[in-house]
């Protein structure tokens, strides 16, 4: 074929970087499983991500390759997914994945019959033979001859797979009492004491663990928190320049990372960093924060107001080659010319960047692993980045996405209240507009957009639970009531759309595309389970509120996956942190603040109770009897001044009026 094929009318930056491709795509349509069928050929799914480092190897070995194209277009009917668009396709495909092979990952290679069903998967497949795997043209030709001739197995083969993992039907496990105190000791088990974070390389900044670790907040769970905060924060996985960080480190030290940064990580580290904050006041963590927000409002912020997905791993180095990492390792001649010798070589020092290089061809990647004099390292880092900012750029996918974006939400307004940031509150609340003038379509939510054009993939779970729990944060903290209706339409199509009937919910929508099985995973990976984004969802919602029945929906959709928790609580992190915030002394808290906005004293108190407060509360600020917000209702001023009142269930103690009174409420009610 000739010219641009199918996907050069998509709106996700990954199958654009596929349009030229001499592969004749086509995107996951109806049509395309009708043309195997007319064909009588197998389909070839091909699904990846725009940051993943393999993806583009395997597209330039093979997809841009005229020779592997044929084979593929002559044998096949090729179909490129992008998984952060569509991931019910992605995990559904995983798990065939997984069950066939033993493994997975990205690029993910199935071949399907005209129906849909997986009957031969690997992930990259190089374009000749190497390390025990076949050459992906080996492979083409061996499925293509397979179908032709032993057409009786593969169908036979296709119906057992898909039979079996059609009943495999992930869940938790059902109800268990939390025992915390075994939890801990399997997390303790699985600790690494030497580098923090959990288990050994690759290693993955634990978000959820630490979240629930920090709600937990016993001297044993902050070790494990500020030891591996802190050694991320020093570590290679850290952009010790720009601000941020990589998706994971490929060592258990966090110094050599997989370069691409995703919007999710940031997200959850960002809440992360900050209530490790607001637990120790540790400079580290403020600093974290100050210069991950940075980053995202410089870096991934669209011209809508939203934030993209990632940044991709691979950029040109100086030698004009696409390499992974190129624009984020130095060597020590690199800091020598940025710097002059005696600054080259004390940036070299600090920096950990060695005469034989920590990561490939000499280079290395940039950790802190001590303190120096702060003001040099400022000055330092400033005239680096600036170097660094004339090198080739990675490639950003800009692609907005509701789920991520809701967590980012949350996060960036807790930070913003906190630390009183006004110009990060309205990124916030421009990021929420966005979501629901943009995706929010007839009554429900489409999963992406791309400057300002909606996508065609139906919102999951996560991205409903994500962007529900964003608006009530964002009704609490602008005193807007147009949040809390926006938080209830979505928290009523996760009630009608996603309910399992037995307490539980499906990842998909029951008017959604049905694949093969309906996927309903409740394990937290990269990103929080759908099932625990709509718990802690439910949760805030009831907060806000008052009204009970959602809080126990979300009980008793946590209790179906408690026996997770137990055997796997390295997967189960946000369902844990849920756990523990039903506990007695973490239960979150209502504070409703009352005065006049633009009044200093009611400042203070809010940001007293976002630092002071357990985590998942609600804090909402606002004048007496303010429409739209029970908990304002009957919350008058004390002696005309600002006036705090610190509740559960809508219960409340006697009203206070300075920080310091508001300060001690909140540590009594976090002791009682």
């Amino acid at each position: 074929m000739t010219g641009r094929n199918r996907l050069a009318t998509a709106t996700s930056p990954y199958l654009l970087q596929h349009a030229d491709n001499p592969v004749d795509w086509w995107p996951w349509c109806d049509e395309a499983f009708l043309e195997a069928s007319a064909r009588d050929v197998p389909v070839f799914l091909s699904v990846g991500y725009a940051a993943c480092h393999w993806c583009h190897v395997m597209a330039h070995e093979s997809f841009e390759d005229q020779t592997t194209a044929k084979l593929i277009n002559d044998h096949f009917v090729p179909i490129k997914v992008d998984r952060e668009e569509r991931p019910d396709v992605d995990t559904i495909y995983m798990q065939a994945t997984q069950a066939m092979t033993g493994h997975g990952g990205w690029p993910m290679s199935v071949f399907l019959t005209p129906d849909r069903r997986p009957f031969y998967a690997g992930t990259y497949f190089p374009r000749t033979p190497r390390h025990g795997m076949p050459s992906f043209s080996r492979v083409l030709a061996a499925v293509a001859e397979a179908w032709q001739e032993r057409r009786a197995e593969i169908d036979e083969s296709a119906a057992k797979i898909t039979a079996q993992l059609a009943e495999l039907g992930l869940d938790g496990g059902g109800s268990a009492d939390l025992d915390l105190a075994a939890v801990m000791a399997e997390l303790k088990r699985s600790y690494d004491p030497v580098h923090g974070g959990f288990g050994g390389a690759p290693k993955f900044p634990p978000s959820m663990v630490l979240e629930a670790l920090l709600r937990e907040g016993s001297s044993e769970a902050m070790i494990m928190v500020g030891q591996t905060c802190e050694a991320m924060a020093r570590g290679g996985i850290h952009d010790q320049l720009g601000g941020g960080f990589a998706r994971y480190s490929v060592d258990e030290r966090w110094t050599v990372p997989h370069f691409e940064k995703m919007l999710y990580d940031n997200a959850l580290l960002l809440g992360v960093y900050l209530h490790w904050w607001r637990r120790t006041e540790a400079p580290k963590a403020r600093r974290v924060v100050a210069a991950l927000v940075g980053w995202l409002l410089r870096e991934m912020q669209t011209k809508q107001g939203g934030f993209a997905a990632s940044l991709d791993a691979d950029s040109l180095d100086d030698r004009g080659r696409h390499r992974e990492g190129a624009f984020y390792v130095w060597n020590r001649e690199q800091l020598t010319a940025a710097l002059g010798p005696e600054d080259g070589a004390w940036a070299a020092e600090v920096f950990a960047v060695t005469e034989q290089g920590t990561f490939e061809d000499g280079m290395s990647t940039l950790q802190l692993l001590a303190d120096p004099d702060p003001e040099r390292l400022a000055d330092i880092r400033v005239r680096l980045f600036q170097v660094r900012e004339r090198r080739p750029r990675p490639a950003r996918d800009d692609k907005v996405v509701a789920a991520w974006n809701g967590w980012l939400i949350s996060s960036l307004i807790d930070a913003a209240m906190v630390f009183d940031e006004p110009a990060w509150l309205e990124s916030a609340r421009t990021a929420g507009e966005l979501l629901w003038r943009v995706h929010w379509v007839d009554g429900r939510l489409r999963r992406t957009s791309r400057d300002g054009q909606v996508g065609s993939a139906p919102g999951i779970l996560e991205d409903y639970a994500a962007v529900a729990q964003a608006c009530v944060r964002l009704a609490a903290a602008t005193a807007e009531p147009v949040w809390v209706e926006r938080a209830r339409e979505l928290v009523s199509v996760i009630l009608s759309q996603f309910d399992v009937g037995t307490g539980g919910f499906f990842d998909t929508a029951a008017d959604a595309e049905q694949l093969y099985a309906r996927p309903r995973d409740p394990t937290d990976n990269a990103t929080p389970s759908g099932l625990s984004a709509a718990v802690h969802a439910l949760h805030t919602f009831a907060q806000l509120t008052g009204e009970d029945a959602y809080a126990a929906r979300a009980v008793e959709a946590a209790d179906t996956a408690g026996q997770l928790i137990i055997r796997a609580p390295r997967f189960a992190g946000w369902l844990l942190a849920d756990a523990i915030s039903r506990t007695p002394n973490h239960l979150p808290l209502q504070v409703a603040i009352v005065g006049a906005g633009d009044d200093p004293v009611r400042a203070e108190l809010v940001r007293t109770a976002y630092w002071q407060a357990t985590a998942g509360s609600v804090i909402l600020a606002g004048k007496p009897d303010q429409p739209g917000f029970e908990l304002l209702s009957d919350r008058p001023l004390v002696e005309g001044r600002p006036t705090a009142y610190v509740c559960q269930h809508f219960v409340c103690k006697l009203p206070v009026t300075t920080a310091k009174e508001l300060a001690a409420q909140l540590r009594t009610q976090a002791a009682a």
